[in-house]
């Protein structure tokens, strides 16, 4: 006689919800991913609107106070990217920035490791790399916190770049 034993759960929900949290953040790293900031920082925003809940939550290991509600987090995003959008459409630094996903073990939790390099018409560089948690409702972030933040190479400054229309960016 042969007994076997199954451990099959009755109740799919955890396991739902981490493979629903994980095929979204899929996704949003890959649109994110693919943007192109010298083409427009907008397609961030649209990016930013597809994924993000209107109550989101925003926090840093480097900054004591959280950031919440849409609205906030978008005008710091803004901050951030219309700037860089500018000196990357017009004075030729070099943006790529890439992903990896971390395990996780939690229903509705991604982790993801990213890494910013930016690169001057003078050669120089900046890197920035940082760790993001995020915790998904449904089809959308909820909670984001950055962690582990490093930059090799100093910041870039205005000889880095090539704002002189007289003169041709160098290759």
């Amino acid at each position: 006689m042969t007994s076997e034993h199954s451990f099959v759960a009755g109740d799919y929900s955890d396991r739902d919800l981490y493979a629903s949290s994980r095929t979204r953040e899929r996704a949003l790293n890959s649109a994110s991913v693919r943007a192109e900031i010298s083409e427009s920082f907008e397609e961030y925003l649209e990016i930013f609107e597809a994924f993000y809940a209107d109550d989101i939550e925003v926090s840093s290991e480097t900054h004591e106070e959280k950031i919440r509600g849409k609205a906030r987090v978008r005008a710091l995003l803004c901050d951030f990217l219309i700037p860089l959008h500018i000196m990357a459409e017009i004075g030729g630094l070099q943006v790529s920035i890439r992903q990896i996903a971390m395990p996780g073990d939690t229903a509705g939790e991604t982790h993801s490791e990213w890494t910013l390099d930016l690169v001057g018409v003078s050669g120089r560089t900046c890197t920035v790399s940082w760790r993001a948690l995020r915790k998904w409702n449904g089809s959308r972030v909820v909670y984001e916190h950055h962690y582990e933040h490093q930059q090799s190479g100093g910041p870039l400054t205005m000889a880095d770049l090539s704002f002189d229309a007289t003169k041709p960016a160098e290759a």
